[in-house]
């Protein structure tokens, strides 16, 4: 049986009644949304989405009392992302970001800087902090126009300071874009009391949903600044040649994802009866535990912090003289656990993080783990570690 270590990269399994939602819209509903002739089955596709929509917006906080229709269906957070940093950022335009940043932001903004975008890059400290000193000195010297911050690390768990980030750019009237990729279903993010330009979230990871659903929600006056990134059909005003620019229809071209939506509306019921408090302290001792076994093997070398303060349970080590590449594959032979070695998708993560180029191995345990899966990872380690290299 495998023990599943890679949280961070999908959480599974999900939750049982998320299957069964995509199941049941695949078998039993299936209508296209809003282009139907209103039968039953029409009717039925929009109102599930339009709750969904509803759960999402009063989930993050949503502005405008948490309108629905500030809430953009995306493939994933990636997808998100470009839809946001593409259609806001123009030539001449400056944005700043992190050392600790996903390539899901990285990328767009290199294409953006070859394009004329001014993209400043801010060092955060060997454990992934960004210094609020930092980046209040860089926006007393420079004008920015967007900030696009991950709220935590993909490589190492490591959390920013959300509040304290949001401030400074709120006194700075700097828009904040936020890659909730990490902590979204795990840690309370409140748009409003944040003042986020856009929370831009993917359903597969801590809202427990399948893969290939995501989105953006939107601060109302950011929305209205962004040009739509796809054009196509909407299901409404096809009587014009141009897309429309009414909200959700300016960013959503062509079918959305429907059983993924189906699939999320169902997860979000599910964390709203589990509780993100209880999902996140049982996953806090899981990597606590995990932490504490670590720190008992020979040769550890720990990215990013120390202890659980200030952290997601998303661990990276290297071991002196292991290959963590070898490692992650010496573990599914030998006991089933999967976890991810590499980069990431994070290569300036790893430099801020001194585990670049060899990358890392990533041990990200969740919900559904048991103290016995942490505990046989530590002991298939310890056996690993004892054999001589060759």
């Amino acid at each position: 049986m495998a023990v599943y270590l890679n949280n961070a990269a999908t959480t599974w399994p999900k939750p049982e009644p998320v299957a069964r939602a995509v199941y049941d819209f695949m078998t039993r509903a299936g209508a296209n949304l809003a282009r139907g002739a209103a039968a039953k089955r029409d009717i039925g596709t929009m109102d599930m989405v339009m709750s969904c929509r509803e759960k999402i917006a009063s989930l993050f906080g949503g502005h405008e009392n948490a309108d629905p229709r500030y809430v953009t269906f995306a493939s994933n957070v990636t997808e998100a992302l470009n839809i946001v940093l593409k259609g806001f950022l123009k030539p001449g335009m400056r944005v700043l970001t992190t050392s600790m940043e996903h390539n899901a932001s990285m990328r767009p903004l290199r294409r953006l800087e070859s394009q004329g975008v001014v993209v400043t890059v801010l060092e955060c400290d060997p454990e992934g902090i960004l210094s609020l000193e930092d980046l209040r000195g860089t926006l007393e010297n420079d004008r920015y126009d967007m900030m696009v911050l991950t709220h935590a690390s993909n490589v190492c768990g490591t959390v920013q300071d959300l509040e304290g980030i949001a401030g400074v750019c709120s006194g700075y009237g700097l828009n904040l874009v936020l890659d909730s990729a990490q902590t979204a279903g795990i840690l309370p993010i409140d748009m409003t009391a944040l003042n986020l330009a856009a929370l831009c979230f993917t359903g597969h990871k801590g809202l427990m949903g399948p893969q290939g659903i995501g989105g953006v929600v939107w601060r109302p006056d950011f929305a209205e600044e962004t040009a739509c990134f796809v054009e196509g059909g909407t299901g409404s005003y096809s009587h014009l040649e141009f897309h429309p620019d009414k909200l959700p229809d300016k960013f959503e071209a062509g079918t959305p994802n429907l059983p993924g939506i189906a699939g999320l509306g169902s997860a979000l019921d599910w964390l709203a009866d589990e509780g993100m408090d209880a999902i996140r302290k049982r996953e806090h001792e899981l990597g606590q535990r995990l932490l504490n076994g670590l720190g008992t093997l020979p040769g550890l070398r720990l990215a990013g912090k120390r202890t659980m303060d200030g952290r997601l349970p998303v661990i990276a080590v290297n071991f002196e003289g292991a290959d963590n590449g070898i490692l992650a594959s010496e573990l599914v032979d030998r006991a089933g656990i999967e976890t991810r070695p590499g980069l990431h998708c994070a290569p300036t993560a790893h430099r801020t993080l001194g585990t670049f180029p060899q990358g890392a191995l990533r041990l990200s345990p969740g919900y559904f783990n048991t103290e016995a899966d942490i505990d046989v990872c530590l002991g298939t380690l310890a056996e690993i570690l004892k054999i001589p290299a060759k």
